[in-house]
């Protein structure tokens, strides 16, 4: 029998989950499984989401890695607290380093857009605030499947696939150890096809054994290091002994009776919360596909990203305050400009006077909203000889231009696109939701939160909703399943609408909701291969 994992010529229809003692949403289903598997072994929320992500190291490496950046929401005892896992630029690097070598922008391969790592971090320091099993246990499972293998699942080969020409192509030899380690008899591995890595097994044991010191403080440090040293990079032991991730107090607005939590810059999280203070001065219609809901929510996002762009950056290197960024004053300066046609955005002056994610939660109360990535695709190309370490290149955010808040400089963060969500509702956590693909991040925030409270869509319905991207100036993609009179009708109010056949661009995202009975609702993406594990 000749199986086609990408062939599904039926449309067929995902339900709504419910569950009540745990759930775990995230888009790979071996991943989920891991996740609910720490639940039923007495683990909480964050042990599951712990093991979940440094799962999908193992289990969708085309996405994120040990070497990439973590972000989180952590709904724990009342409150809700923020972490920021970015890491920071090595000491050595400089504008004028990165001119010298000829960049007009920030490059993606190789070792000058490579931050500290600071995704082993927060899988230590989660479990050391709000987890209940070993480090040791949390991290077995993945180590498990990448000392004996798995088989690859089918929106992961195909992101495989599609990363092996470029990677490979790379041949400095810096980049060696990628061939090696992500390939299979010298191909990407098809979707059915076991991979193993025993390299990421033993470390993932390392990293669980040492509480992650070994990565930042030990001999897993000393190794990225070396090969740092070895191949151009710029690292040396003080950018790592002297990074720590980050609790961070979480930045919101209220939309509509709800309040909408984003991690505050360096994310752009800031720029859902934007567009939801833009958005909710407008009127929307009560058809939901109609194109003045799509024509409203496209210019009020454009307005917030174009700002975002701007202004976003290394917290110590921001000028402008989040504060003016989410003043209703401002939003309603900003609103002002929308009319009836699409408009070229510019950023506005506020002064007044890309990934894989995972939500958890579980029968105690416990919810977390986390998102982990190296940025495009495998990252900087970048993997330390025999440890399955591939390095993120999140220095790719940087910007070049020496008068803005987000140049490159020694010890900076980047500007981030990762970002986690979280929905209250009186004081009280509704629950985590997050889409994730680079710059489409705030973007699905958006309309995923316009589907649930302008339009009570349930979690699945929100996941499955037809999409757009706006990518610059006037020009706008929606997938194929958009009404062609929506099409037409935007293209008649000044859009450049780009029809996508293949869906990919548009975010894979998850959600849990607390019902008004104390369960939980999940959603998952229908665009990937999610699954929504419960108990």
């Amino acid at each position: 029998m000749q199986l086609n994992a990408h062939s599904y010529r039926y449309p067929s229809r995902r339900t709504v989950t419910y569950a009540g003692r745990g759930m775990v949403c995230t888009s790979v289903p071996l991943a989920a499984q891991v996740g609910l598997s720490i639940l039923r072994q007495g683990g909480n929320a964050f042990d599951a989401a712990v093991a979940t992500a440094a799962s999908l190291t193992v289990l969708e490496p085309c996405s994120n890695g040990i070497g990439g950046d973590a972000f989180a929401l952590v709904w724990s005892g009342g409150k809700l607290y923020g972490l920021n896992s970015s890491g920071r630029a090595p000491m050595a690097v400089s504008l004028e380093q990165m001119r010298q070598k000829g960049y007009t922008e920030m490059p993606s391969d190789g070792w000058d857009p490579v931050m500290v790592p600071g995704a082993p971090g927060a899988w230590a320091e989660l479990s050391r605030r709000f987890g209940r099993l070993p480090l040791t246990d949390v991290l077995e499972p993945a180590a498990s499947y990448a000392e004996a293998g798995y088989p690859v699942s089918p929106t992961v080969a195909r992101a495989w696939r599609q990363a092996f020409d470029h990677y490979t192509a790379l041949k400095s030899p810096e980049f060696a150890p990628w061939r090696e380690t992500f390939t299979v008899d010298g191909h990407a591995p098809a979707a059915g096809e076991v991979w193993r890595c025993p390299d990421m097994a033993r470390t993932l044991r390392e990293i669980a054994e040492t509480k992650a010191e070994s990565f930042y403080r030990g001999a897993l440090m000393e190794k990225i290091v070396a090969f740092s040293r070895e191949t151009g990079g710029h690292f040396c032991e003080d950018d790592f002994r002297t990074w720590r991730p980050e609790w961070v107090e979480p930045i919101s607005a209220h939309y509509k009776g709800y309040d909408v939590y984003e991690i505050p810059p360096n994310g752009h999280g800031i720029t859902v919360l934007m567009a939801l203070n833009i958005l909710k001065g407008l009127s929307l219609p009560a058809e939901k596909e109609s194109v003045e809901t799509y024509h409203k929510m496209i210019e009020a996002l454009k307005l917030a990203f174009t700002d975002a762009k701007a202004y976003v950056a290394d917290p110590a290197a921001m000028q402008t305050r989040v504060a003016d960024l989410l003043s209703e004053e401002y939003a309603a300066r900003r609103r002002a400009l929308i009319g009836e046609q699409a408009i070229d955005p510019q950023p506005g002056d506020p002064r007044c006077g890309g990934t894989v994610y995972l939500c958890a939660a579980d029968g105690e109360g416990n919810m977390i909203s986390y998102i982990q990535s190296n940025y495009k695709g495998f990252g900087s190309g970048v993997v330390v000889p025999g440890t399955g370490i591939s390095l993120q290149d999140r220095g790719c955010g940087f910007s070049l231009d020496p008068h803005s808040d987000n140049c490159i400089g020694p010890g900076k963060k980047a500007y981030h696109t990762i970002i986690p969500g979280f929905l209250c509702k009186d004081g009280q956590p509704v629950g985590p939701f997050g889409v994730m693909g680079g710059f489409m991040q705030p973007q699905g925030h958006l309309q995923v939160l316009v589907n649930a409270i302008d339009y009570d869509m349930n979690p699945q319905e929100c996941l499955d909703a037809p999409r757009f991207q706006w990518t610059s100036g006037k020009k706008i993609q929606l997938e194929a399943c958009a009404d062609p009179a929506l099409v037409e009708g935007l293209r008649a109010r000044g859009h450049e609408v780009e029809v996508l056949q293949d869906s990919t661009a548009m975010g894979r995202g998850q959600m849990i909701w607390r019902t008004e009975y104390g369960t939980l609702a999940g959603g998952t993406e229908p665009r990937c291969d999610g699954q929504i594990a419960v108990w």
